[in-house]
């Protein structure tokens, strides 16, 4: 029930509240398409839980760029590869 009422809330948002204001995401995907798959995939409080941290980072000090809903819960830390 939770989950459903998280999913209206992010399409009111898609339907209602972003078409009024400019493409400002500075995500792939969006997050309020993010946050429809994390919900989806791992309910309203781990798929919500990830939806906060993303828009959190959802601010002009980030980059942006590809982000996708992790495949797993824990989400694993993304590593650099180094040379040795």
């Amino acid at each position: 029930m939770l989950k459903n009422i998280f999913i209206g809330i992010i399409r009111f948002y898609q339907k209602v509240i972003s078409p009024l204001k400019p493409p400002t995401c500075r995500f792939y995907p969006t997050c309020s398409h993010y946050g429809l798959e994390a919900i989806q995939k791992f309910g309203p409080f781990k798929g919500g839980w990830l939806t906060v941290v993303r828009i959190l980072k959802c601010q002009p000090f980030h980059p942006g760029g590809f982000d996708p809903v992790p495949e797993e819960w824990p989400p694993k830390k993304k590593t650099k590869a180094h040379d040795h």
